[in-house]
């Protein structure tokens, strides 16, 4: 099962990455490229303990839906989501963050694997790993930069 583990210095107190990072608002933005947009469970706003939401978007010209939940939560420190029903065998995302002289930095591990057994397990290390790993990125890159936007 691939491990993805990612550091990132965002220029923002850790309370407004946390809630930055819970926002519907701010992921839709973040993956306007594959068309991603909330279409059930909580699809505005800033999610809490238990909210699901499902995502729909477009990843390898397919379209993909996702339903997700926060599944633990400590303000402003630390937040999982995991796959309740779509694409992957397992998805487990945690969100760490920490205050730093620059701002935060956010740890983001990922845990996820592909369905399919043998075969998701050559996807997954042939492509997943690295769409997920520039999918993660550009997340990230958006962050900082609204971060940085009064």
């Amino acid at each position: 099962m691939p491990h993805l583990r990612f550091e990132t210095l965002v220029p923002a107190t850790t309370d407004e990455c946390f809630r930055a990072s819970l926002s519907v608002d701010a992921h839709t933005a973040s993956m306007a490229a594959s068309g991603e947009r909330a279409v059930a469970g909580v699809t505005r706003g800033v999610m809490d303990l238990g909210d699901t939401v499902t995502w729909q978007a477009r990843h390898f010209g397919l379209p993909i839906r996702m339903t997700s939940a926060i599944t633990a939560l400590d303000r402003p420190h630390r937040f999982v989501d995991e796959q309740v029903s779509g694409p992957f065998a397992h998805w487990y995302h945690e969100h760490v963050f920490t205050p730093v002289d620059a701002g935060t930095r956010m740890v983001d591990t990922i845990d996820f694997r592909a369905p399919l057994g043998p075969l998701g397990a050559v996807v997954d290390r042939l492509v997943l790993t690295r769409y997920m790993t520039r999918l993660i990125r550009e997340r990230n890159s958006w962050l900082v930069a609204a971060a940085g936007t009064p």
